[in-house]
């Protein structure tokens, strides 16, 4: 499923984000069974794991051994084990955006000057797996590596000046980083005495990372990864001596794996969840999908026919049912978007504007009818016709395969229907569909968006008119749909640059107003950043009473949540 633009995703389900983003239709992978013997003993041989061992799982299909930690698709990546070897200035929580972060490699981090420069110090205790301390010059070198080499700086941060201040690390930036801090402050941190004796750091392997994190790597195939505790962490000893990673070809193999318990922690999406995973072990086993602020939504492309019309999209929009998608095409695992804002709850509560407190995503058929009416549309003998007279009929369209996306987007299909609108939907290979999507063939198609502390990451993917590209011209940062407003440019700047809150509150209500009133696309199910996962051997996962972290082992914060786990008694 689509997991926080950093994280690469499994499923029946597409790449999310951003950057995470992901493994869509490779997962169909079938020549080499990687995974799957190990399935047909899964019971057999949790029965025997060892003390202290933690297995994980994902269905990506066979990896190269590639532990380059500023590269998505690298195996540290997709397993998500970068971020047991290597750790962050300070950790941030996805799903409570507006919490502070934890300190971490800093112990203290200061902006000033309207987020134009921050100035990190750092916990003296830190060290290299090597045994060599981590120094100012550690922090400032992953910057400078960063700024040099753009294929490396995943989250296009513009680094300007870079400077050491005795046990300090000074960041200046030309404009505010305010939508940026928490991407800046959560940078995990490389060694430079190893680092920069590497010709190509974008093309690296780095097959035998050294980080100040708590685990290395101890053996590596295609199909398992074993990482080993360190002896001597400089944040103390932790619980979990080893963590297996294994990678099966598909979400079946994964599933099975989960159910006999051979793997413990795991995201993958299962329609039929309580009966294959839970009801195997009711008392141990669990899930959780929180989500942060990304979602899925229905892109228009606004330069197509009645789809440059307002009015038709936020009419489709107001019909749209999300219950039905939430349960039918999400199998109640993505979390329901249940605000026309397209802001996830309750992440997002803190973000939205008064006007838009207590409204709702209930369909609205009569409410949607008069919104056309009042535009020019008319409804002939069932057949909903444009202010020009000819009828309105859609195309959608998703990569085959991407069973949640393929339902909602039938389930959309006979949303629509009581407003005349005729639709069918038109599956594609994954390569067709993105260069589609990229250069703007296309009429609507389901997708995901950018997440960030903030809704702006979610608007500015969607809406900025910097990141506008003519029809036929590749689009690769956002802005599918080709959506022209002016206004919504302006207010994201506005947000991106203000000195103050009540400017950045004001900017957000706007931003908010053009997605509801103007629909450059529907939101139709927040992203989730969940897991599975077994209380059997280990305790002290985050849930939703204990929300210290996201349930996702490709994020980030997966390194507290090892680090917080006891063995169960």
């Amino acid at each position: 499923m689509p997991t926080h633009p950093q994280s690469p995703r499994p499923v029946a389900a597409k790449p999310y984000s951003p950057k995470l983003r992901v493994l869509a239709a490779a997962l169909a992978v079938g020549a080499l069974a990687v995974g799957c013997s190990d399935a047909n003993s899964d019971a057999n041989r949790s029965k025997g794991r060892a003390a202290g061992v933690l297995t994980l799982g994902k269905p990506d299909g066979p990896q190269t051994n590639n532990s380059n930690p500023f590269l998505n698709t690298s195996a540290g990546a997709v397993h998500g084990y970068r971020y047991m070897i290597y750790e962050p200035l300070a950790m941030t929580n996805m799903i409570r955006p507006t919490d502070k972060a934890d300190p971490w490699l800093a112990t203290d981090w200061k902006w000033e000057a309207n987020f134009t420069r921050v100035t990190f110090t750092l916990d003296a205790r830190a060290k290299w797996q090597d045994g060599k301390p981590l120094t100012a010059d550690d922090v400032a070198y992953t910057f400078e590596l960063l700024k040099k080499h753009p294929a490396l700086n995943g989250n296009g941060i513009p680094f300007d000046g870079i400077a050491v201040r005795g046990e300090r690390v000074v960041l200046t930036f030309k404009e505010s980083q305010f939508v940026n801090q928490n991407k800046i402050i959560q940078t995990f941190v490389v060694p430079k005495h190893i680092w920069q004796g590497v010709k190509d750091p974008a093309t690296w392997p780095n097959r035998n990372p050294v980080g100040s994190g708590p685990y290395k790597i101890k053996t590596f195939t295609p199909a398992t990864v074993t990482l080993t505790a360190t002896p001597a962490y400089w944040k103390g000893e932790t619980q979990v001596k080893e963590l297996r990673y294994t990678s099966y070809n598909d979400n079946s193999a994964q599933t099975t794996a989960l159910a006999s318990g051979r793997t413990e922690w795991s995201f993958v999406f299962m329609p039929n969840y309580k009966q294959l995973f839970i009801a195997k072990d009711p008392e141990n086993h669990k899930l959780w999908f929180p989500s942060g602020l990304g979602i899925h939504g229905l892109w228009f492309n606004t330069t197509r026919g009645p789809l440059g019309n307002p009015a038709l999209r936020r009419a489709i929009a107001m019909v749209v049912d999300r219950k039905a998608i939430h349960v039918q095409a999400e199998a109640t695992l993505y979390p329901e978007i249940t605000n026309p804002t397209g802001i996830p709850l309750p992440a997002g509560e803190p973000f939205l504007a008064p006007e838009f407190k207590n409204a709702t995503t209930a369909p609205d058929v009569e409410g949607a009818k008069k919104v056309l009416k009042d535009a020019g549309f008319t409804l002939e003998g069932g057949t909903l016709k444009d202010p020009g007279g000819k009828p309105v009929k859609l195309t959608f369209t998703d990569p085959a395969g991407w069973n949640d996306y393929i339902t909602t987007l039938s389930i959309i299909k006979d949303n629509i229907k009581p407003l005349g609108i005729e639709a069918r939907v038109k599956t594609q290979t994954a390569e067709a569909w993105g260069a589609d999507l990229a250069n703007g063939d296309f009429d609507a198609t389901l997708r995901w968006t950018n997440s960030g502390a903030t809704p702006y990451d979610l608007y500015q993917n969607v809406m900025d008119g910097a990141l506008l590209q003519p029809i036929g011209t590749n689009a690769p940062l956002g802005n599918f749909g080709r959506f022209d407003s002016p206004e919504a440019t302006k207010l994201l700047k506005r947000y991106a640059n203000a000195t103050d809150d009540a400017t950045r509150t004001a900017a957000m209500n706007g931003l908010q107003k053009i997605m509801v009133e103007q629909a450059p696309m529907v939101p139709t199910a927040a992203a989730p950043i969940g897991a599975e996962y077994s209380t059997k051997n280990w305790t002290g996962w985050p849930t939703e009473a204990d929300p210290y972290a996201p349930p996702q082992h490709t994020q980030p914060t997966s390194l507290e949540i090892v680090l917080r786990l006891k063995p169960a008694k």
